[in-house]
């Protein structure tokens, strides 16, 4: 698509859709029909794929030590509560989701929750476990029902529908000693 035609639908595309939107594939204007027919998006896909395998700051399977950095990515405060096996650091993100990071007495975490009216930035909250949880996804692409992960190491279970949407995921070979996945709400 070399041509001025050409130009013009990839400029409609970016001006219509924007970098990241996605649409029903295959209807005329679509942000798929979009990135079918640019050149561009492959190649910056490509590029993001590392950014995905490194883990982001305290998320699932972190440190503890970074939450305070989760924390003003989310724009929100932590409160922390004490349990008998686990500490649990909740934030509320300025969009009114509730994030909660379950840490073991080893400073790792093993868990997160996330509830509310908005997704959280999952990237944020699983971290390097994301591209599993978006590769997933994608294969369930027009699919209904909640999203349900159970292999190697990573358990998670999302669903919810416009202003009401929960998620829970846990590493199971994490959990401290005593501790039940239902713990984690």
């Amino acid at each position: 698509m070399g041509t001025l035609a050409g130009r013009a639908f990839r400029q409609s595309c970016q001006n219509t859709h924007g970098p990241w939107v996605l649409r029903n594939p295959g209807t005329k204007g679509s942000f798929m029909n979009c990135i079918t027919r640019t050149r561009s998006f492959p190649l910056g896909m490509i590029l993001m794929v590392p950014l995905l395998a490194f883990p982001a700051m305290a998320a699932l399977g972190g440190d503890a030590a970074s939450i305070q950095q989760d924390a003003s990515h989310f724009k929100a405060q932590v409160r922390m509560t004490q349990k008998q096996a686990y500490a649990v650091h909740e934030m509320q993100t300025s969009g009114g989701a509730t994030v909660r990071e379950y840490v073991s007495p080893a400073g790792k975490v093993f868990g997160v929750s996330w509830q509310g009216p908005v997704i959280p930035d999952l990237q944020q909250v699983l971290g390097s476990y994301y591209a599993r949880f978006t590769a997933t996804a994608q294969s369930r692409r027009g699919m209904h029902g909640p999203l349900v992960i159970h292999e190697g190491g990573l358990v998670l279970e999302s669903t919810g529908h416009m202003t009401a949407y929960r998620g829970t995921a846990h590493i199971p070979e994490m959990l401290p000693e005593g501790v039940h996945p239902d713990a984690i709400q």
